[in-house]
């Protein structure tokens, strides 16, 4: 059976549109079905496109996971930029009860980082952080300041709620105070040498 004609597939359609368009239909799906294992007939008619276009954009499953996992960091679980670093673990908290209401997108993030997927970004707020201890904290030394930038990276992520969700079998209230009392741990020795 042949892909049913879609206004995406046309001559000068905007690929940008139309790879969102299958982003976002396969992370809802994922939201709804519990599962990253969708089949794409599903996320193409979601999308409102051909199976085949699907391909063109995305040549495996894991490429199209990728960029979804990507995207779900960028519009789902999006954060505010905060303001100082002495902020991240409020920020934190905030982003861990983010993940806690979709659960299955924090994994899909999470799995995808965790498993080393090329292409994955293990650490997408890394520079964020590096340059605000570089402006509050000018005094911290190269290897301190990638100690702590390594440190928050890893608290503030996808991964730190579902180890803490899965493994420690943790409920939302008690990841948020975890995740944030770990930043408050990793920022209180350098409290005193702001500069």
């Amino acid at each position: 059976m042949s892909d049913p004609p879609a206004e995406d597939d046309a001559p000068g359609a905007d690929p940008n549109r139309t790879q969102v368009a299958i982003l976002a239909a396969y992370a809802e799906l994922i939201d709804e079905l519990g599962t990253d294992d969708v089949p794409f007939r599903l996320i193409a008619r979601r999308a409102g496109v051909g199976e085949r276009t699907i391909f063109r954009n995305y040549a495996t499953r894991i490429d199209l996971l990728v960029a979804t996992a990507a995207w779900i960091e960028q519009t789902i679980f999006v954060r505010e930029d905060s303001p100082s670093v002495f902020d991240m673990p409020l920020a934190i908290r905030e982003a861990m009860e983010t993940y806690d209401q979709k659960p299955e997108l924090a994994h899909v993030v999470a799995e995808t980082t965790m498993r080393g997927v090329r292409g994955a970004a293990p650490s997408p707020r890394r520079e964020y952080l590096d340059e605000m201890l570089r402006r509050e904290v000018p005094t911290l030394d190269d290897v301190d300041r990638r100690a702590i930038v390594a440190a928050l990276s890893h608290i503030d992520s996808a991964a730190t709620w579902v180890v803490l969700h899965r493994e420690f079998g943790m409920n939302r209230r008690d990841i948020a105070d975890a995740a944030a009392w770990a930043a408050e741990a990793v920022l209180d020795p350098i409290r005193e040498r702001v500069g």
